[in-house]
């Protein structure tokens, strides 16, 4: 009798334990991070050094046009022209048209939120909870991880090509230092030492101050802009309009094909959020920065598919370097040697920004314990994330210097287009409220969410039924559910008015956002399916052995977001919206 008390006992406090721990788990998951009073500008940080409000709104856009316009503009241009011809032009609009949507929805985001770093990670943890904010957080990550890895080794090979027009390197550089690498293991380790040292040089430029790694990018980007523009103006010359027919070759469907390509050239203006804590007017320069970088780059784009498929034929046109192709065909050997210094100023410049985004994310998670708080330390005099830009650099160089990562790039953009997705699903989340009272119910807000996730639903299930040539019949019906969710979402719920920049057309340019994000996402590889699945679950472990356990909204330790107040905004030097513990 007394064996099976004790066991009956054991077995309730180990049943009690379990459910303790899964209470436990889930109150944590759903807990959200509140915004404080618009009066209140104080922020607390847990290092007692905060980051410097540098950034103009020049700088701004210029940071923007420079994450975005690198291998796009140089590559994918070529790539697409193959199978959409001429209509790679629509191709960048279509892509072009989607992003500026998506970028709407950042700009209303970033001109609301406090100016502090988090981007994506903030919107989501403040309008959801804080598990899918973790998940967002690593989806991004592994892409930019992944990007940064890979464009070190596109502007290793540029750089060398560059050497190698001096007889003295001319077919005296072996692949292990920039071209390709020294393959082993099939392949599998692939030895490249120039790219390491590029991110080496480029991660101690960014440690020593925004200040700093911002007058790098101004005039790497301004450089390459003014290259983009020669080149343009030099090819308009050479233009031979009977390229241009046929438009499209093989009619519209490779040209949509090709704008899911072309997406990913537009990834970068997110980069601008994510410089919040650093800007000097971030409720009006970042909407302005978001914008306006973005509406560069797509003149820029399309004026260079304009010209280069009009200087050859589309199916002449060389896949890996389609401009330089063009021009030496016509005798400009002269432009060919400059678009491979616009190349190394756009990749350069792409790399920079890209680490730059990477580290301020990881001192979000570091000041609000998702992560060890070393990544949250900012150094008191460079007054720059060191630990978190580091970390970076070493996963970076790691990446570059061992492994063919180019093998790996058909599994990135998954982060981008969910985390885009889930940026405009948290304009929505956050101006739904009741019609009777200026706060939401959780029935409304539930109902909300509910039918933006029918509305991602009806976007993938399009995008299959489009990418294996379903019947036309189901398609039509994806589309018609999605339409259907829209509608209860226009005519179910209100939504508030804000200051400042909004959004226009909120719930549907929110929604449409989701459904052609989610449309893009059902064309990716398969595979990028699967590391979106297993990434989640090993997030939801860290997550859950480590994550809930260190984060404690109330904690004194814990940075404390608040909206800036009218009067504030007009202030500039990170003195005015600082007041340190």
């Amino acid at each position: 009798m007394g064996g099976g008390q004790r066991r009956t006992t054991q077995n309730q406090t180990t049943s009690s334990a379990s459910s303790s721990c899964w209470s436990h788990f889930w109150s944590s998951a759903l807990r959200t991070k509140p915004l404080g009073s618009p009066l209140e500008v104080a922020v607390r940080t847990n290092s007692g050094d905060g980051l410097v409000r540098r950034l103009g709104m020049f700088d701004l856009i210029l940071l923007g046009v420079g994450a975005s316009i690198g291998a796009g503009i140089f590559v994918v241009t070529g790539t697409v022209a193959h199978d959409a011809g001429p209509g790679v032009t629509i191709s960048f609009i279509l892509a072009g048209v989607s992003c500026v949507l998506n970028a709407l929805c950042y700009a209303e985001l970033a001109s609301r939120f406090p100016a502090v770093v988090g981007g994506a990670y903030l919107y989501t943890y403040t309008a959801f909870n804080e598990l899918t904010a973790f998940l967002v957080f690593a989806q991004l990550m592994l892409d930019y991880h992944i990007g940064a890895a890979s464009i070190a080794r596109s502007l290793a090979s540029y750089v060398v090509t560059i050497l190698e027009l001096f007889p003295i390197f001319k077919e005296n550089i072996p692949d292990w230092i920039g071209h390709g690498g020294q393959k082993f293991l099939g392949g599998a380790i692939s030895i490249n030492v120039l790219a390491p040292v590029l991110l080496v040089l480029l991660t101690v430029i960014l440690c020593r101050g925004v200040g700093e790694s911002a007058a790098v990018n101004s005039f790497m980007t301004a450089t390459k802009v003014i290259i983009v523009i020669i080149v343009i103006f030099a090819g308009a010359f050479e233009v031979d309009t009977s390229n241009w027919t046929p438009f499209a070759p093989d009619g519209f469907k490779p040209i949509l094909t090709g704008a899911t390509v072309v997406f990913f050239a537009y990834v970068g203006f997110d980069a601008v959020a994510n410089s919040a804590e650093e800007s000097k007017r971030p409720q009006r320069d970042l909407p302005i920065g978001i914008i306006g970088s973005l509406l560069i780059c797509i003149t820029l784009y399309i004026g260079v598919c304009l010209v280069i498929t009009g200087m050859l034929p589309y199916y002449l046109l060389g896949e890996d370097a389609p401009l330089a192709n063009a021009f030496t065909s016509k005798g400009l050997k002269f432009v060919s040697i400059l678009i491979s210094v616009g190349a190394v100023a756009g990749l350069t410049t792409t790399l920079l920004v890209g680490l730059y985004v990477q580290s301020r994310l990881y001192l979000g998670l570091g000041r609000d314990g998702l992560l060890p708080s070393v990544f949250a330390r900012v150094h008191p005099r460079c007054h720059t994330p060191i630990h978190s830009q580091v970390w970076v650099g070493i996963v970076a160089a790691a990446l570059a210097g061992l492994f063919n990562v180019h093998i790996l790039s058909h599994i990135l953009s998954v982060g981008s287009l969910t985390g885009y997705s889930v940026v405009a699903a948290c304009v929505v989340a956050l101006r739904l409220k009741d019609k009777a009272s200026s706060q939401v119910s959780s029935s409304t807000w539930r109902e909300g969410v509910i039918c933006l996730l029918i509305v991602a639903c009806g976007g993938f299930s399009a995008g299959l039924c489009y990418r294996f040539s379903v019947s036309i019949v189901f398609l039509v019906v994806a589309v018609v559910v999605a339409i259907l969710a829209m509608g209860a979402l226009c005519f179910r719920q209100v939504y508030a008015d804000l200051p400042g920049f909004s959004c226009p057309g909120v719930p549907i340019v929110p929604a449409t956002c989701i459904f052609f994000n989610m449309f893009l996402f059902a064309q990716i590889h398969h595979e990028a399916w699967v590391r979106f699945v297993i990434l989640c679950i090993i997030t939801v472990g860290i997550y859950a052995f480590y994550g809930q356990y260190h984060v404690d909204p109330s904690s004194e330790e814990t940075i404390i977001y608040h909206r800036m107040s009218g009067e504030e905004r007009t202030l500039d030097g990170f003195e005015s919206t600082f007041l340190i513990d």
